[in-house]
């Protein structure tokens, strides 16, 4: 049976991001304690856990600016996939009973892969949107780029799989690919306000 986007507010878009957002901070943190013996690696779950937590602040930021701008209406309602959010909570449920005990490092790494693939980063990204501040959104977007970037580092670094190599590039290409089409299509509107 297939599953077709619904109209959703946008604040029950936020209140699920963040939950999402959330979550995937507490698996980072899990990661923190579980990889101490490498100082490098702990280093960047703690980055990747305090990223989630900017995200979540983001989010949080985004749903204030929209309770207090009548121009924004919080009731408004916007094509939102439940899919998605069913089949990341029950990744993410599965993925926090598994950290529950020792995780390996490769183990790990494809669970942030598996989590920084979801279309939760583009739901992220699109309710930025709301926000007129043009360069906190593209730091928002680099801080993004920055961590797949260090991912695909850590997988090459502390595993000797190609597949999650390939797997962890392919992302980091996908993102600065959608980040150099946003900003595109970004000027071609600014160029035709102009005309």
């Amino acid at each position: 049976m297939r599953h077709a986007p619904k109209r959703t507010t946008i604040h029950e878009v936020l209140r699920i991001a963040m939950d999402l957002e959330k979550r995937t901070m507490a698996l980072y943190t899990a990661f923190v304690s579980q990889h101490a013996t490498e100082p490098e690696l702990q280093k960047f779950w703690l980055t990747m856990a305090r990223h989630e937590a900017g995200h979540f602040g983001a989010l949080a930021l985004v749903e204030s600016m929209i309770q207090n701008d009548p121009k924004l209406e919080v009731r408004r309602k916007v094509w939102f996939d439940e899919v998605t959010v069913v089949r990341l909570r029950s990744l993410l449920g599965a993925y926090l009973r598994e950290a529950q005990r020792p995780v390996t490092v490769e183990r790990a790494l494809e669970m942030a892969i598996d989590l920084e693939s979801s279309e939760l980063e583009d739901v992220v990204v699109d309710l930025m949107q709301v926000v007129k501040d043009t360069v906190w959104r593209e730091q928002a977007m680099q801080f993004l780029i920055h961590d797949l970037g260090d991912l695909s580092y850590m997988v090459e670094k502390f595993t000797r799989d190609p597949k999650l190599l390939r797997r962890a590039d392919d992302l980091l290409d996908r993102r600065v690919k959608a980040l150099r089409s946003r900003k595109e299509r970004r000027s071609e509107a600014a160029e035709l306000d102009v005309r």
